[in-house]
């Protein structure tokens, strides 16, 4: 049985290539059927509001006041958003407090008009890492209809397809491959427009992005429920014949996040996170892959194999919601294909531990990296990642705060603070400064540790394309920026761009933590009333590379090659998208640098190398020259004297003078 029915349309059969703007209504009785849920616990919306609306006067207030102190006093990309929107939200914030004033706990507006309004408030600046995060009940909820929807080209046309659906659910016609033509009376594209103006995405794509996501997926910890109980879906069927679904919403707990950004942590104080698209993420495994969950959540064994993956076979990972990894075959031959779906882990060494494992039993002859959808995390897995695909050091990029006296205050207080590892002190005295100055942003530095993100050293030397599209996000954002600065390869996008957020964010829990140590009971922070939360973007980044001191920031990471996805593509596992990739990777030099080692009693260093495409190597005893010979593709054996006592070896590949491979290893 399912939770859906569905009806033909009493009109006549059409071609699925016919246009869908000009269908003519017809009259239809639709009644609900009945079924089992998707996921454990769901309830239809209508009995999940019963327990909504519980906020008093005095807690919106509070709400209220929060966020106002953290827009003036905390938020970095308040002066930038007000010029490129047009938007003043400090005063729209500054009036509903006045409106409040004003009413008394028996003629306050009803509490969806007051969730709506800070919604709008915080949506208005067009910032996905600074949002309104809704109390309870709606902290950890989702509402979801049991498919996905997906946006592809058709042709010259733009079409909607359904590309997956819920285990448990099954409607006759309704399946994988179905057109969509219209979402509650409206054509779909046009709904789809209607949901993006709800979303905060700092530019077109990302927001169409995210509107497309919400036609079945809404977190209600950052947007209100939907205002229909139900929604009423027209689709062409593989035959052509429009037909039409009612489905009800349901609400269910989302999956649990991996990460904590309340405590005082390096973690948390790391983060750059759309928690639209982790939330998404989750419930989307939640949905579709509920094994995973399982198995992330520890309750299913994983058994992990040391044997290069088969073509078209997955490596099974020990971070199923993280990492997917298999071997594709493509136009231009067979090449890995490594999906990073979150960097939102709570240990950055073990990701990139994980990626280093998969990447190793994958070909060699060139990876096909590929971050769509992937809303960020922890800065430190980003950054940390690009040295395993690069012989370049790495410069992890740059951050500034806005300079105010809050964020000065804040950081006078940790900027020599070892005890939790949150050290503010490099921009201390640049904020300390601005107060004669008048400068409106600090001095930059990066957020990840310069060591931390060349300790690893290259670990692939194939040719590397990265994937990305308009819903990469925040670290993702920072992590394709890195990419392209640092020249690994060519970035092929699904959209022109990334989302366009790069900046680390902190939770009002985070802030109120850092402002009240050592304990002061003249803080501004106050608690939020029934877990209701805001975050902020805190510190802006910047590009390093050709474009040093450029904002991420509404402007994001534009593609080196476009790739429109198509009906093959959302279909039969992004075939068209695979052989784009698969073509630029195809076009670039092949290089390997495989290396063994071993010292003997004398000291004498031997390193047995393996190389292609490379005619010098040099070697590095604790980071000073020891030899330099040029090699031929093949097996070499070097021996180097003097190494006892050495901790570390790197061998450097070159190509016409130019480095290109490099190895790095603890003696």
């Amino acid at each position: 049985m399912t939770l859906a029915t569905y009806v033909e349309m009493p009109t006549p059969r059409r071609a699925a290539d016919d246009r869908s703007d000009d269908l003519l209504p017809a009259e239809l009785t639709v009644a609900f059927g009945a079924g089992d849920a998707a996921v454990p616990g769901s309830v239809p919306l209508h009995e999940f509001l019963r327990t909504a609306g519980t906020l008093t006067l005095a807690e919106r207030m509070t709400i209220v006041d929060q966020a106002l102190l953290m827009l003036e006093g905390n938020y970095v990309h308040l002066p930038l958003k007000s010029a490129m929107h047009a938007v003043n939200p400090v005063q729209r914030l500054r009036l509903l407090r006045a409106r409040l004033l004003r009413q008394t706990d028996a003629t306050m507006d009803p509490e969806r008009s007051f969730h709506q309004e800070m919604s709008a408030i915080f949506h208005s600046v067009r910032d996905l890492h600074t949002n309104y995060l809704l109390p309870q009940p709606f902290a950890g909820m989702i509402a979801y209809l049991p498919f996905q929807v997906e946006k592809c080209t058709d042709g010259d046309r733009t079409t909607y397809i359904v590309t997956r659906l819920a285990q448990g659910f099954s409607t006759p016609t309704f399946d994988v491959g179905v057109q969509i033509t219209h979402w509650n009376g409206m054509p779909v594209e046009r709904a789809v427009a209607v949901n993006a103006d709800r979303f905060a995405g700092s530019n077109t794509a990302a927001r169409l992005a995210r509107g497309v996501d919400s036609l079945t997926i809404r977190s209600l910890r950052l947007h209100l429920p939907p205002e229909e109980e139900w929604v009423t879906v027209s689709y062409l069927d593989r035959d052509g014949v429009r037909r039409e679904l009612r489905e009800p919403w349901l609400v269910a707990p989302n999956a649990p996040a991996m990460a904590d950004a309340e405590v005082l942590t390096t973690a948390a104080a790391s983060m750059g996170l759309d928690l639209h698209a982790d939330e998404t993420g989750r419930a989307r495994a939640l949905l579709f892959a509920p094994r995973a969950v399982e198995q992330s959540l520890g309750n299913v064994a994983i058994e992990l194999s040391a044997e290069p993956a088969a073509v078209g076979a997955d490596v099974p990972s020990s971070m199923p919601l993280v990492f997917r990894a298999r071997s594709v075959q493509t136009a231009a031959g067979v090449f890995g294909h490594l999906r990073i779906f979150t960097f939102n882990v709570p240990d950055p060494a073990a990701f990139v531990a994980e990626f280093v494992r998969l990447v190793e039993l994958l070909p060699q002859e060139g990876l096909i990296l590929d971050v769509r959808g992937n809303g960020g995390g922890h800065i430190f897995a980003s950054e940390f990642t690009l040295q395993t695909l690069t012989p370049r050091r790495i410069t992890p990029e740059p951050v500034q705060f806005v300079c105010t006296p809050l964020n000065l205050e804040i950081c006078r207080r940790h900027k020599d603070n070892p005890t939790n590892q949150i050290d503010l002190g490099p921009w201390f005295p640049s904020m300390d400064q601005s107060v004669e100055t008048g400068s409106i942003y600090s001095s930059a530095f990066p957020i990840s540790p310069e060591d931390g993100a060349n300790s690893v050293g290259q670990k692939y030397s194939g040719p590397v394309v990265l994937v990305t599209d308009a819903r990469c996000y925040s670290a993702t954002d920072i992590f394709a920026a890195g990419f392209q600065d640092h020249a690994i390869g060519p970035v092929l996008g699904v959209d022109d761009s990334t989302g366009a957020g790069g900046a680390n964010v902190w939770t009002h829990g985070l802030l109120k933590a850092l402002r009240d140590v050592p304990v002061d009971p003249a803080s501004p922070y106050r608690p939020l009333p029934k877990q209701a939360d805001m975050r902020v973007s805190i510190r802006r980044t910047l590009r390093v590379g050709a474009l040093a001191g450029t904002p991420v920031e509404d402007l994001g990471v534009r593609a080196d090659v476009r790739h429109q996805m198509t009906r093959r593509d959302v279909l039969e596992g992004n075939l068209d998208l695979m052989d784009a990739a698969g073509a630029l990777l195809a076009g670039r030099p092949r290089r390997r640098l495989g290396m063994t080692t071993s010292v003997d009693g004398s000291g004498v260093l031997t390193l047995q190398l393996t190389v292609l495409g490379i005619d010098r190597v040099d070697v590095y005893l604790d980071g000073r020259p020891r030899s330099s010979t040029d090699v031929t593709d093949g097996a070499t054996s070097l021996t180097v004297p003097g190494a006892a006592g050495a901790a570390v070896v790197q061998v450097q590949g070159f190509a016409d003078g130019e480095l290109v491979a490099a190895r790095t290893a603890p003696l």
